[in-house]
């Protein structure tokens, strides 16, 4: 029904996607359709959105990016930092009816450790063990200092599923995810809806004023506003940019926007599988010519209404840990000729995927146009977002246009994604000088050392670019009226803790 609906709206017709609501249930409009739903296994952004309502951390964050309770109460690092003790809270039940405990916090973080199918290898690679030391105490030891683990653990490695769940389902736990968030799992039909329902047993339960919320995935910005206007969403993550001056006009409707943490770039396939076996693949010069043809900021003017920052890095131009002697470079068609001529090419092809909304289709179309000008042709592949995570994990691309929300600490942008065996490294990029610079920066809690070690890797990807960064997005979210409550956060998460109607 939704789906002819939504077509008919793309023909013009002006159907809107007609969705029953009660009185305390909410709707919620995301860009894209999560991959699975499982904390270990799972990588999209909007994947998170949905954890946000259904699994709690061992910690999270405030919207000024300070780490805070959540599961664990308190913390407590030894002298060496190498031992971190957490103390857990009282009272937590998974979805399923089992305890939360320290038990329970040891199966989770060893399932992400071990779990053939974990994507959070990399991020929890510093642990060695993990000691009960009460009914509500952990000792995590790890093989060396980790300035990063904390801020992982306010993500999904600090997720905290029922162990009993877990250990039932395997690597099919995403078909019926247990967790211990304020809203427990349904249903899902993919491509159209996430359905979870108010856990009445939850520990926070009086900050919660929701009976149910269901997640939409509408990939196109247009329809997913008109059914906001229309009463059949409730609130829309991703508003595009060129649509915010109409919300804030709009009496009827809330905006709120945060500045990200993340990226948009290309990831280029240099050595994952057969379709790594291209001329962008295999030579950095054509790398940097492609880059060359970019103007990042036409793109944001032009895609984006000057919304967005430009950008070259892991991390924003305003980022402390932004590298000012690596900055973004102009645009210059006639070096890229020289660099290509270098090559021993005059043009070549190459496809890039990319996923199917309208917003980031424009964008690449504006850099196949103005990487045509030196004779690169680009052919674009647009692919259901889910889709195109599978195919980059396979190998199965040779450009991939992808994001990333960013995480608090600098490590989750650039390590899992650039390290040898990097657990999000679709692009098999293998550098030992980056692997070492990368790990070094992790295990020191010194910031003058850790900026030093990423500076010198971003010297030397500047130069491979395995990852042509684009731009840095602020998240924007529209709201009807009616929501009260609401904290834009910069990690675009959507936390529903003393969100309500204003009816209710």
């Amino acid at each position: 029904m939704r789906n002819s609906l939504y077509a008919a709206l793309l023909l013009g017709a002006g159907a809107l996607v007609a969705l029953p609501a009660a009185a305390a249930d909410l709707r919620i409009g995301l860009q894209d359709d999560p991959d699975m739903l499982d904390p270990d296994q799972s990588r999209s952004f909007v994947g998170r959105i949905v954890y946000t309502s259904l699994c709690d951390k061992l910690v999270d964050i405030t919207p000024g990016l300070e780490i805070i309770p959540q599961l664990a109460t308190s913390w407590t690092w030894s002298e060496d930092g190498t031992e971190l003790t957490m103390d857990l809270r009282e009272g937590v039940t998974f979805h399923d009816g089992t305890a939360f405990d320290a038990e329970a916090v040891k199966a989770n973080l060893e399932r992400s450790k071990t779990l053939p199918e974990s994507r959070r290898k990399s991020e929890v690679k510093s642990i060695e063990s993990v000691e009960v030391t009460g009914p509500l105490q952990v000792k995590i030891t790890l093989a060396q200092p980790d300035a990063t683990l904390l801020a992982q653990l306010a993500d999904r490695a600090g997720m905290m599923v029922s162990p009993k769940a877990a250990a039932e389902a395997g690597a099919d736990f995403a078909s019926n995810p247990v967790c211990s968030g304020p809203f427990k799992f349904v249903e899902r039909v993919q491509q159209d809806r996430i359905v979870l329902e108010r856990f009445a047993d939850y520990w926070n339960a009086d900050k919660i004023h929701f009976d149910k919320v269901t997640f939409l995935p509408i990939p196109d910005t247009t329809v997913r506003l008109a059914n906001l206007r229309a009463g059949d969403l409730d609130m829309l993550e991703r508003l595009a940019a060129t649509d915010a001056a109409s919300v804030k006009s709009d009496a009827e409707l809330t905006y709120a926007d945060a500045v990200s943490l993340g990226y948009q770039g290309i990831t280029v396939n240099v050595g994952n599988g057969e379709r790594a076996d291209t001329p962008i693949g295999q030579q950095a010069k054509l790398r940097q010519a492609f880059e060359l043809t970019l103007d990042r900021d036409a793109i944001n003017q032009v895609v984006f209404e000057g919304v967005f920052a430009p950008g070259n890095q892991p991390f924003p131009p305003t980022s402390p840990w932004y590298d000012k002697n690596v900055p973004i470079p102009a645009r210059d068609v006639a070096k890229a000729k020289e660099l290509m001529k270098e090559a021993g090419v005059e043009s070549f092809d190459v496809e890039v995927q990319v996923a199917n909304n309208p917003v980031q289709m424009q964008m690449m179309q504006v850099v196949q146009a103005m990487a045509a000008e030196a004779g690169i042709n680009v052919k674009l592949k647009s692919t259901e977002f889910a889709s195109l995570l599978a195919d980059q994990s396979s190998g199965n691309f040779e450009m991939s246009q992808v994001g990333w929300s960013g995480r608090i600490d600098p490590d989750g942008n650039i390590h899992g994604f650039l390290t040898t065996k990097g657990g999000l490294n679709d692009g098999k990029y293998s550098n030992p000088e980056v692997d070492k610079l990368l790990d070094k920066a992790r295990t020191s809690n010194d910031l003058a050392t850790r900026k030093a070690s990423y500076d010198a890797a971003t010297e030397i990807l500047a130069k491979d670019l395995p990852i042509i960064y684009l731009y840095h997005v602020t998240w924007i979210w529209a709201l009807d009226n009616k929501i009260e409550g609401f904290v834009p956060y910069p990690d675009g998460m959507i936390r529903l803790e003393n969100v309500r109607f204003s009816d209710q």
